[in-house]
């Protein structure tokens, strides 16, 4: 297995949280939140660059809040700067594990998610003798409903 050395320099790296911000606040960008931080955002971004480096960074507290649609479910959302944070961290480490991926898995990839996931599965389903089977059973019982017709 391959080893990687300075890791850490390059999460807190002032030009690698700059790229955390710009992947953070995609299609958030009228988000009172982001606007808020990219007011002053060179100096929010040396203070989390200072606060990494000096090992003082403590993540603000989750805001938990319900969502109904259709099921309900209870969302645990990370303060904005922390979401900044977590982009740095993805920066340095999906390209280190995405080699080691299979190819079919979809969660969380770059160019992956759900609808080549189903494509995916279609494409499996399609080759599937049962399918076939199954197919051709539907095709033989439109055909002689057609002729009863």
């Amino acid at each position: 297995m391959k080893s990687y050395n300075n890791l850490y320099e390059q999460l807190i790296s002032y030009e690698n949280l700059e790229l955390a911000f710009k992947r953070a606040r995609k299609r958030k960008t009228q988000k009172d939140y982001v606007i808020e931080f990219e007011t002053d955002l060179e100096n929010n971004l040396r203070q989390l660059k200072y606060e990494l480096e000096s090992f003082s960074y403590n993540p603000a507290p989750l805001t938990n809040f319900v969502v109904r649609d259709p099921k309900t479910r209870k969302i645990s959302a990370s303060h904005f700067r922390d979401r900044v944070v977590h982009h740095a961290v993805c920066n340095l480490i999906a390209p280190i594990f995405e080699k080691d991926f299979i190819f079919d898995s979809f969660a969380n990839r770059k160019g992956k998610g759900t609808h080549p996931a189903i494509k995916r599965f279609e494409q499996f389903l399609s080759q599937s003798t049962f399918y076939h089977k199954k197919t051709k059973e539907r095709e033989r019982e439109r055909e002689s409903n057609l002729v009863m017709h």
